[in-house]
């Protein structure tokens, strides 16, 4: 009895040596599996790690025969069954493979890879049902180890070990929809939106039904600026489900980027009536009521938010950011309670920071509201890195190559339309003012800070180095004639979706576009380009105390407002010496101190007769999407030109990185040798044109 026990015990090290084996080598496991059917006779552990090594080793006519004849032997094993579906697939025997796989998947406890080999095997045949079965596949994904290892990874903010696990996934079943969808989503959060799509594609390629990657797809090509291809994805989606509350949101949020406001604003309407409990809706309803000038009802909508989520720091800062809003002092006591629970996540607490900025700012309490907006602008630095010397790098980049010659080697290129007026600039500087007074006339339609000339850029940029990290400069500079019209005829048809009221001209108010002004000149030479420009501690303390959804990095430290404030002036400096009289200069200071005579001398630069209504651009009821929508639909006042000077007492930082350019103001030092042009010839100069 002794003896047996003990061969028994030998024999479980042994086959247990074998399949340790088999991940090692092959090779041995099957060396290993011989020994001991030599030894013991037919086994059918050991035969069955035989034909694995033999499929591991690509022998798989020989691990086929094994695999069926343990099938025949033991029908109830559920790996064996799997293994020997896999031998099948393997030598191209789809139709008996697919036949297998489907009882193997109807057993109480199938493998979990089940479903992804099913769906292969339809595929390769050309069956219907494998987009049917890849949907199972995601549907059982979730015990895959390398998918939950992945998904832990994204959850923690390990983009590049998330990333990692999904390639080697990938790599060894390259038809795993649900990791191709966790790879859209790291080349997403890298901001790779074109390598996202083109996964997602895939995903629907295989799964058209796949509505979770679909969703994904329209959210990437909304980031994309690609709003009618997601535009038509959201309508397939509704098409399928149009009672779905995420497709439905989708469909709202859409909308509003195509400045359809009455139609999201319905639609938001009916979703928060049925699911009344969604804190993020009723703040998506909130931003929709607010541009559409409605501010009573967004206060109702940020309001409700707040209250079914009290940790909600978004849904706080949202009412902060209605300018004209005032907390009362219940609000205030219920932020500072917020702001004092040490268990207040950072994303909540920054913004409870700066809705406690701007109420004690309201309330004439300036230190306390500098400490406020210091603490909440300190948690988003934190979050979003940001490295100064980089735009200097551009700018510098930018006087090399857009000199006086390149412009009079290119003259007359581009695309000849003169419907866009760019208002470029640093935000907070006055630019949504000037839009509305614009949009007031006849012949001008107001549109959004529209992203073509930023997504131009990165596909620039991507054409010179796949990772679309290199400038664009050298190779914008390499286009012939035809390349440089095309550039600009797709700046004109990707914008034409935001254009509704037929006028002849629009607004492009992106303030970082001053970045690229070079760019605009060279694809349209007749656009308007208007640069709004306001005194450097009013404009950089007013970035200081917002806090930006996206794009304005550089707003969250006093130095690096200072380096990008200089680095602005500097490159626009640059353009008056290299295209004297091409962009046109609005001081916030010379409009509030002599508005019609400022707006005349702006409508002229345009080309435009002047219109009264132009004055009166407080009345314009049409949608606004920046933080001043409330203050542009008020009369100019003078209050707001010096109120930075309650702050400045702590805005030392910023001057001392000002230097000159705040000394001068609103006259501009002297830079990479050229001469200083006082604002009355700079004026001057651009009149000319």
């Amino acid at each position: 009895m002794q003896a047996s026990t003990e061969s028994s015990g030998t024999l479980e090290v042994a086959l247990a040596h074998a399949a340790r084996l088999l991940g090692e080598s092959p090779r041995l496991a099957e060396e290993q599996s011989r020994e001991i059917i030599a030894s013991v006779g037919p086994h059918p552990a050991a035969e069955h790690i035989l034909a694995r090594a033999l499929a591991g080793q690509g022998r798989w006519q020989e691990a086929e025969q094994g695999l069926g004849d343990l099938h025949r032997r033991y029908p109830q094993i559920p790996q064996i069954q799997f293994d020997h579906a896999h031998a099948l697939v393997a030598l191209g025997r789809h139709g008996q493979a697919a036949l297998q796989l489907r009882k193997i998947a109807a057993l109480r406890s199938p493998p979990t890879a089940v479903w992804l080999m099913l769906a292969d095997a339809l595929a390769a045949d050309g069956d219907p049902a494998a987009a049917a079965a890849y949907l199972d596949h995601v549907r059982h994904s979730d015990s895959e180890p390398a998918l939950l290892q992945a998904a832990d990874a994204l959850a923690r903010g390990e983009v590049p070990m998330a990333e990692a696990l999904l390639r080697g996934r990938l790599k060894s079943a390259p038809t795993d929809v649900a990791a191709i969808r966790m790879l859209a989503e790291v080349a997403a959060r890298l901001g790779e939106y074109g390598d996202a799509e083109a996964l997602l594609r895939r995903c629907l390629e295989l799964a058209p039904e796949f509505q979770e990657a679909r969703q994904n797809l329209v959210q990437v090509l909304h980031r994309a600026n690609q709003t009618e291809a997601a535009m038509s994805e959201i309508e397939r989606l509704m098409a399928d489900d149009p009672h779905h509350p995420a497709n439905r949101n989708l469909k709202a949020v859409m909308l509003s980027r195509l400045g359809d406001y009455d139609e999201a604003i319905a639609l938001y309407r009916d979703i928060v009536e049925e699911f009344p409990t969604q804190s993020k809706i009723w703040l998506s309803y909130g931003h929709a009521l607010k541009t559409a000038g409605q501010q009573s009802e967004a206060v109702d909508a940020y309001r409700r938010s707040a209250m079914l989520q009290p940790t909600f720091g978004e849904a706080w800062w949202s009412l902060a950011n209605l300018k004209t809003f005032r907390f009362t002092s219940e609000d205030l006591t219920e932020i500072d309670s917020r702001l004092g629970d040490g268990s207040l996540v950072d994303e909540d607490r920054l913004h409870f920071e700066f809705a406690a900025g701007k109420a004690r700012e309201d309330a004439r309490e300036y230190e306390s509201s500098f400490g406020h907006y210091a603490r909440g602008n300190a948690l988003r630095k934190r979050m979003i890195p940001y490295d100064a010397g980089e735009i200097s790098a551009r700018v510098e980049l930018a006087e090399r190559v857009f000199t006086r010659e390149f412009f009079r080697e290119r003259k007359g290129w581009g695309a000849s339309d003169p419907d866009p007026i760019f208002i470029v600039g640093l935000p907070r500087a006055g630019s949504t003012l000037i839009e509305q007074i614009l949009s007031s006339h006849s012949q001008v339609e107001g549109t959004m800070e529209l992203p073509e000339v930023l997504a131009l850029a990165h596909q620039l940029r991507k054409r010179s180095d796949p990772d679309g990290q290199t400038p664009y400069h050298a190779l914008l500079s390499s286009l012939d004639r035809d390349d440089v019209a095309e550039l600009g005829h797709q700046y004109l048809e990707r914008t034409r979706v935001q254009r509704k009221d037929g006028a002849p001209f629009f607004i492009d108010k992106m303030p970082n576009n001053w970045l690229h002004v070079g760019m605009i000149h060279l694809m349209l030479p007749n656009a308007r380009i208007i640069d709004a420009r306001r005194h450097p501690l009013a404009c950089g303390f007013s970035g200081f105390k917002q806090q930006f959804a996206r794009g304005q990095s550089f707003t969250y430290g006093l130095e690096d407002v200072g380096r990008y404030y200089r680095d602005y002036v500097e490159l626009m400096a640059h353009f008056d010496d290299a295209l004297p009289g091409r962009v046109h200069r609005v001081f916030y200071e010379s409009m509030v101190d002599d508005t019609e005579a400022q707006v005349r001398t702006l409508l002229a630069y345009c080309g435009l007769p002047f219109e009264e209504g132009c004055l009166r651009f407080f009345e314009n009821r049409r949608a606004v999407r920046t933080a001043s929508s409330e203050q542009v639909r008020q009369p100019i006042y003078r209050e707001g030109v010096d109120h930075w000077r309650h702050f400045e007492p702590w805005l030392g930082p910023l001057k001392a990185v000002l230097g000159d350019v705040l000394s001068m103001y609103p006259d501009v030092p002297a830079f990479s040798g050229e001469s200083a042009m006082p604002p009355k010839e700079r004026q001057h100069e651009t009149s000319k044109s």
